[in-house]
């Protein structure tokens, strides 16, 4: 058991496709339920399962975050100790991001999903 994060790409037939998948990424989790209660007014705890649309703009503070080091640290039982600043992750990051631009230029919709 533990946190289990999904993006997807979503296109104008409503078909989906994985575009990027964590596990127990806690500090994206933290800044993905910032951004959900920001967009919906819900609190977090309303957030596990449900997609949340990233935008363009979502991105580039998403980008800006991931390369300033500053994701919030964020606590869960099922959400891992805090690995956010580690390279690798960081990469892996960034690459998502890239591709979800390109999702998004291509004419797709992108979305983040939790489940713990």
């Amino acid at each position: 058991m533990g946190l289990d994060q999904y993006a997807h790409r979503r296109d104008s037939n409503g078909e989906s496709t994985e575009l990027s998948y964590w596990r127990k990424h806690n500090a994206l989790q933290g800044w993905m339920e910032n951004l959900w209660t920001l967009k919906t007014g819900k609190p977090e705890s309303d957030f596990n399962c449900q997609d949340l649309e990233i935008t363009t703009e979502d991105l580039d503070q998403l980008w800006t975050c991931i390369k300033h080091q500053t994701l919030p640290k964020t606590q869960g039982f099922f959400f891992g100790s805090d690995t956010s600043h580690d390279a690798t992750r960081q990469d892996y990051d960034l690459d998502f991001v890239a591709k979800a631009r390109e999702a998004i230029e291509e004419g797709d919709q992108i979305f983040y999903t939790c489940w713990w």
